[in-house]
């Protein structure tokens, strides 16, 4: 897939000269040539998204997906492609990149099968609905932002995977864990915790950490009380 000290974590630019590196026909090797024939997505940005789709797919299936905070709503497009019983996904920022337009449009060429599953909603993430049994997702929403997503996902009984990163130590609970574990540490605990408080059954996973030290995945399926 990759050359030996091939820096995953870089936040320069795929481009068509980097799409030598991934020569095998696997589904990421024929997305990650897709993307880096775009020019423009971060190398870090494609396996962030990579790897955490993987994980949310082992859990979740055949759920519609919101991706809040989506940025180029990549996560998005990768679970489209993992699973093709998901119905559709909505993909919500307050700013749609530029070059968001570019990667959905590569991406749809490659595989037609994508058109008219996915929409962008340029909006603020609490104003869009969530539909009923759905699957909301975000990659690395800055500090209370990952809060905002957990909150809509409560009040939805949404299914959520959440990939938290810049915790925000003066604004985030850290459930007053600080004098046992590390700020950011002691705000995630108390995050899962308050999904468990609400319902939800957890399961805790990481993402390889020589692509972000902002690892920590949390994965959340709302069960129905009886």
């Amino acid at each position: 897939m990759t050359e030996p000290r091939f820096n995953r974590a870089a936040r320069q630019r795929l481009t068509r000269h980097t799409a030598r590196l991934f020569v095998g026909e696997t589904l990421f090797d024929r997305l990650a040539r897709t993307v880096c024939n775009a020019e423009c997505l971060p190398r870090k940005e494609l396996f962030e998204a990579w790897e955490t789709a993987k994980r949310i797919r082992r859990r979740f299936r055949g759920r519609p997906v919101v991706e809040l905070c989506a940025g180029h709503g990549l996560l998005a497009h990768a679970l489209l492609l993992l699973d093709d019983s998901i119905p559709d996904a909505i993909c919500v920022d307050a700013v749609r990149p530029p070059s968001a337009a570019k990667i959905h449009a590569a991406l749809v060429e490659r595989w037609p099968r994508l058109e008219g599953r996915l929409r962008y909603v340029e909006a603020d993430l609490g104003s869009v609905p969530i539909p009923p049994a759905a699957l909301v997702v975000s990659v690395h929403a800055c500090g209370v932002l990952t809060d905002r997503v957990l909150d809509r996902a409560i009040a939805a009984q949404a299914h959520v995977a959440v990939l938290p990163c810049c915790h925000a130590l003066d604004k985030c609970d850290d459930g007053g864990l600080r004098g046992w574990l590390s700020g950011p540490l002691a705000v995630d605990v108390t995050r899962a915790e308050r999904l468990r408080s609400h319902g939800y059954r957890l399961r805790a996973q990481t993402i390889p950490a020589d692509i972000t030290p902002h690892n920590r995945l949390l994965l959340g399926r709302w069960v129905p009380s009886r």
